[in-house]
């Protein structure tokens, strides 16, 4: 009967038998126990004392497949994966060994060593001023607050992109990665912002400034050996304090409508300069026309004066008269009238050419007849007959 059973003996041992109230089980006597149901485990014999030899065998036996196991489950279990992009940093007893490039690959097992798996492709981002939740950046104003060089505040939020270069230095040389580049990152932020004014970090220099802070956090890091590279740092927002903000954007505004009155200013004189610069320069170049011509025209009015004057002291007398015709003909020329001298007589005939040419075509061309050769009605005596103009016209005798 089983000693737990409804009946049995609730005094008695389990394993030795032994009745509770009669004392203390013998140690001896629940180590032999123990060892026979181990020897019954792996094929042992539990019959009588003189079996105990060859229960010893067995029981032993099994535990080595027990301790054979154990190893082969502990040295399988070292095994490890490093995956693309990551690299394993192989500790012994603490203390940097090695590190393991992407694959299948062994250490000794724990606790001898251990591996410490870091990605060095995965970008990682830092906010800095404000935290982002939910879809929503809230403002953290105990880091985004801050001076600038002109006394002015600035709420500046910054988010920087960094990844790891080296994993041991990243493991090793920096209790705390994270937090020491936060604070890299604050000091930095706040030493280039407190060197400008407000305006220029709030307006076209925005682009200057995020690319002076990369540059101090990479220097300051690269200083503590920390196996991070800065791969980008953005400027989330940067603007004044909530309370000025109303006062601040009628600025902008004003700002704003000045640049737009200035460029239409500008193009308005983009566009009437170059008009008032061509018409200066066609007065000039009609000015130069009017002086080339003038100049010109007195050269040619001295040169044929000069050619007068020689023939005019050959022959004063010829040359006065042939002035003289010259000059008549010019006057003439521009008018229907025409006076015929007649020899011998104080009275010059007037012939109103316009008046007959209106009243009959036949009296023009009775005209133009008499006036392009004489009619002869008597013999020709050079005495007393004029000779005709090369023009149509007589010539004044004298």
């Amino acid at each position: 009967m089983s000693w737990n059973e409804p009946g049995g003996d609730k005094n008695k041992d389990p394993w030795s038998g032994r009745n509770e109230e009669s004392g203390p089980p013998d140690l001896d006597e629940v180590i032999r126990s123990l060892q026979d149901k181990l020897g019954g485990l792996f094929g042992g014999n539990k019959s009588g004392d003189g079996g105990a030899n060859d229960n010893n065998s067995p029981s032993l036996k099994g535990l080595g497949f027990l301790a054979l196991g154990a190893i082969v489950f502990w040295a399988a279990s070292s095994f490890y994966v490093v995956d693309e992009g990551s690299r394993g940093v192989v500790l012994r007893f603490g203390e940097y060994v090695d590190t393991t490039q992407p694959g299948l690959n062994w250490h000794f097992p724990s606790p001898i060593e251990q591996v410490e798996i870091v990605n060095i492709s995965q970008i990682r981002t830092l906010e800095v001023g404000y935290r982002s939740a939910g879809g929503r950046k809230g403002s953290v104003s105990q880091e985004a607050l801050m001076l600038t060089k002109d006394e002015n505040i600035v709420d500046v939020r910054l988010a920087v992109q960094y990844q790891v270069s080296d994993a041991k230095k990243y493991l090793f040389n920096v209790q705390n990665q994270t937090a020491t580049l936060k604070q890299v990152t604050e000091s930095a932020e706040r030493g280039v912002i407190g060197g400008n004014t407000m305006d220029f970090a709030l307006t076209e220099g925005r682009s200057q400034i995020v690319a002076d802070i990369k540059v101090e956090i990479q220097q300051v890091m690269d200083s503590y050996d920390s196996g991070i590279i800065i791969s980008n740092v953005n400027l989330v927002d940067a603007q004044p304090p909530e309370q000025v903000q109303a006062a601040f954007e009628d600025a902008i505004k004003a700002r704003e409508d000045q640049q737009r009155y200035i460029n239409e200013a500008e193009a308005y004189s983009n566009d009437v300069v170059p008009k008032a610069r061509g018409a200066a320069a066609r007065v000039i170049e009609q000015s130069e026309g009017y002086k080339s011509r003038i100049i010109a025209s007195a050269e040619g009015d001295v040169s044929r004066f000069s050619q007068i004057l020689v023939e005019y002291i050959k022959a004063p007398e010829v040359t006065r008269q042939r002035i003289y015709l010259d000059t008549m003909e010019s006057v003439m020329s521009g008018t229907d009238t025409v006076m015929v001298d007649v020899k011998g007589s104080n009275n010059l005939m007037y012939l109103p050419l316009d008046k007959l040419a209106d009243k009959s075509k036949a009296m023009r061309n009775l005209v133009d007849t008499y006036q392009s050769k004489p009619t002869i009605t008597q013999p020709y005596n050079a005495t007393n007959t004029p000779r005709p103009s090369s023009r149509g016209r007589l010539p004044r005798g004298r």
